[in-house]
């Protein structure tokens, strides 16, 4: 049997582009992931599929479950197995990260601290509030807002560090608010001393409330403040009002659902994040290669007896040079052939793969591309490249124009078998702005996966985006009205118009 081994890591302050590059390679290496209650389902999402994912999360100060984490640690190390133990922040700044450790080496068992971004620094940063400032101080302090109930005694020094910190950072303070302010209070600490309050921190439900030592509580009590929450305490929290960026961004705040393909949703979701938005991905569309090429293959072997081949996706680029590759050919077997894209991003995607493209039709509308084409497809042998079972009426305008046409399907869609109930949950409580969609495709499999039941009533208040003309009107068939849809059918054109839509 192999060597077991455990990975003490953190996970970060929430913000799941804050995981260090170690953490994801020992997440993507896991055998078994134990992961606490702040891991974001975006840093699970970096898991191998055949990881076993166990939640052991604990809220509000609840320690009686450790005893079993430890036990757990131990028991699927010592049967060989690799151990991803993810926590919040830093596993070593409480994080009981250290108590683990002590655990695995009694054990005889390997293991490895992988540190993380602590939320005692991130948060107050996302926040804009610098914990040291030369201007303000040089000397910051982290505190647990929550000791061990089983001590009977404190263990903080309040009456050294209420006056000789410069900045006090508690964490988990929410429950115990109260009491720690009049700590502060009780050694010194000026009443007048401004305090944050940072609920959430890093994420789109990030809440900032400032006051001062003497009204925070009062505060906190009347805007119902809840944990996870950070407390700031010092003159560094005036900053805020100047250096507060992270809640400026255009969409901050805005749960934004991206519908587009596992593959493909991550490059939308990291636009979406730089502009503030907490992207939630569920994939209403899985992209798969036909079941058999028997279609494509003769197509193939005979490329140089077309005078036209159109492309009408990226996903259709992909497959086609996949197999083009695979029966040992590729792009010089397009000599001499002329090649449509529709749409920029097609344009772009053959262009990256050192393909010329030689019409990108101004509008995705079918009359457009055929018009668009017109001459120059007249008594021509052109290839209609596209996703199999695809009926609308762009083949038969092509004809029109008197193309002599063939059509190949490269690949199909399918619907995910994963099931809505999250989303419908999210839905319903009011959690979700916007729903984004990228192809008919899509909008198809998500109104079949969310069911006919009540579906006007669960997107009540939900804006919703769509990528271009096709998929509007597929989206209005359902009897759902459209807020965004770009000038240019593209990803970069849909988040801008998404942004634009939030400044009006």
């Amino acid at each position: 049997m192999k060597k077991g081994k455990v990975y003490l890591i953190g996970a970060g302050p929430g913000d799941p582009e804050l995981l260090t590059l170690r953490g994801k390679r020992c997440i993507e290496e896991a055998d078994i992931i134990i992961y606490d209650y702040l891991v974001s389902p975006e840093i699970l999402s970096h898991a191998s599929p055949e990881a076993k994912l166990i939640y052991a999360g604990k809220r509000g100060g609840n320690s009686s479950s450790q005893k079993k984490i430890n036990e757990l640690l131990i028991k699927e190390a010592g049967r060989g197995k690799t151990v991803a133990r993810l926590k919040g922040g830093d596993p070593f700044i409480f994080g009981r990260g250290g108590e683990e450790a002590e655990e695995l080496v009694q054990a005889g068992l390997d293991f490895e601290v992988v540190p993380g971004v602590s939320s005692a620094i991130a948060v107050p940063a996302y926040a804009g509030i610098p914990l040291t400032h030369r201007d303000y101080t040089s000397t910051v302090a982290f505190i647990t807002g929550q000791e061990d109930p089983t001590k009977g005694h404190s263990s903080i020094a309040w009456e050294k560090i209420s006056t000789g910190v410069g900045t006090l950072v508690v964490l988990m303070g929410v429950g115990k608010l109260a009491e720690n302010v009049q700590m502060l209070l009780d050694n010194g600490r000026s009443p007048r001393t401004p305090a944050a309050l940072i609920r959430w921190g890093t994420t789109a439900e990030q809440e900032t409330l400032v006051g001062e030592l003497n009204n925070i509580v009062k505060l906190s009590e009347e805007r119902q403040f809840q944990p996870p929450a950070v407390l700031v305490v010092g003159g560094v929290v005036r900053l805020r009002e100047t250096l507060n960026w992270f809640e400026k961004k255009p969409l901050f705040g805005r749960r934004i659902v991206v519908t587009r393909a596992r593959e493909q949703a991550g490059s939308f979701a990291e636009i979406l994040r730089k502009y503030g938005a907490e992207p939630i991905e569920f994939p209403s569309i899985e992209i798969k290669p036909p079941q058999n090429w028997r279609a494509v293959d003769p197509v193939i072997k005979n490329l140089g007896s077309y005078h036209w081949i159109i492309f009408t996706s990226i996903n259709g680029v992909k497959y086609f040079t996949e197999r083009l590759k695979a029966k040992g050919r590729d792009i010089r077997d397009l000599k001499g052939v002329r090649v449509c894209a529709i749409g920029p991003g097609t344009a772009k995607g053959m262009e990256n793969l050192g393909i010329n493209v030689d019409f990108v039709p101004k509008q995705y509308r079918t009359e457009a591309i055929a018009e668009g084409l017109g001459k120059r497809i007249r008594g021509k042998r052109v290839l209609l490249v596209r996703v199999q079972g695809m009926r609308d009426s762009l083949p038969r305008e092509l004809k029109g124009q008197g193309a002599r046409l063939q059509v190949v399907g490269v690949y199909r869609t399918l619907s995910p078998a994963k099931p809505a109930r999250e989303l419908r949950k999210l839905l319903s409580e009011g959690k979700i702005d916007m729903i984004t969609f990228g192809s008919s495709s899509a909008v198809k499999n998500f109104f079949g996966m969310l069911g006919d039941r009540g579906l006007k009533k669960l997107l009540k208040g939900v804006a919703i985006a769509s990528i271009g003309p096709k998929t509007t009107e597929t989206i209005r068939k359902a009897g759902i009205d459209v807020d965004v849809m770009p000038a240019e059918y593209t990803i970069p054109a849909l988040s801008e118009a998404i942004v634009d839509y939030y400044g009006e």
